[in-house]
């Protein structure tokens, strides 16, 4: 059972709140603030569980994530998608034309930047995380400064909400992944989705070869990512989730491309999350 998750982020972050969302009984959340520090909590056993970032639906993929979950031998046991609201705060009694600086983690400046070319006067710092700002203006009472976080962060740390959902793309969800030292015990009735990683040769058909099992094993590819393997140049691995009906049909092909000798790693076998 799982009863502690470590997060990226303190109380308020968007980690924070998918811990909230994702867990069907109350779980305790251990702040860490960076994802290397996440990995270290799960795998020194401080934690039951960790909740990583993996994807963002306007800037694409979270690479270094990946590499994590691959190196440590992480097994992912569930997805989240969260709606990612980000919103101007400060301190109470303030206005905009009061702040002088926004700090914020870089992803949340880069999807916020047309908001503030209404208000050149901003100047807009790059910070480690959303809520820790917030937490930090409310600690030290940081007039003149505000923080792009979440409504939760705003309500936790007691500030002043100045402008909302400002980025710049509305429709904008993240997906979250949760990773445990062990594999998923979901039932193979219920897992309907896996993430997977094999390594390709750099030659013509390679990775067509591997697709075309999938396909042939009817397994719906929904994502496909490549990093090059460092040691080897012109080698890459592949990061890839595919959805499936049918449990048998992904083990299946999981044997095929086995045979074929392509380093086929199973990363996680979970339920798919509602969109």
């Amino acid at each position: 059972m799982i009863k502690t998750v470590a997060i990226q982020g303190v109380k308020g972050s968007f980690h924070h709140i998918v811990s909230q969302q994702f867990f069907e009984k109350p779980v305790d959340a251990i702040e860490c603030l960076t994802f290397d520090r996440v990995v270290e909590s799960l795998i020194t056993k401080e934690c039951d569980a960790a909740i990583m970032a993996l994807e963002n639906s306007i800037v694409g993929s979270i690479i270094p994530n990946y590499a994590l979950i691959d190196t440590y031998g992480l097994h992912i046991v569930g997805e989240h998608y969260l709606d990612i609201q980000h919103n101007l705060m400060a301190l109470s009694g303030q206005r905009i034309e009061d702040i002088e600086e926004v700090y914020s983690h870089p992803m949340a400046l880069l999807q916020c930047k047309e908001f503030f070319k209404q208000y050149p006067h901003i100047k807009l710092v790059e910070d480690k995380d959303t809520a820790e700002v917030a937490q930090r203006i409310q600690e030290k009472k940081l007039k003149g400064i505000g923080a792009i976080a979440s409504v939760l962060a705003a309500d936790i740390f007691e500030l002043d909400i100045l402008a909302e959902s400002i980025q710049t793309i509305k429709h904008n969800e993240t997906r979250f992944v949760i990773v445990k030292r062990t594999n998923s015990e979901v039932s193979e009735n219920d897992i309907n989705k896996a993430s997977v990683k094999f390594e390709s040769d750099h030659k013509r058909g390679s990775l067509a070869a591997i697709l075309n099992v999938m396909s042939d094993c009817k397994l719906n590819l929904t994502k496909i990512q490549s990093l090059p393997i460092i040691e080897t140049p012109w080698k890459y691995a592949f990061f890839v989730d595919v959805t499936f009906e049918d449990y048998i049909d992904f083990k299946k092909s999981k044997s095929i491309i086995d045979i074929m000798g392509e380093g086929f790693k199973v990363l996680g076998e979970y339920k798919k999350a509602k969109l």
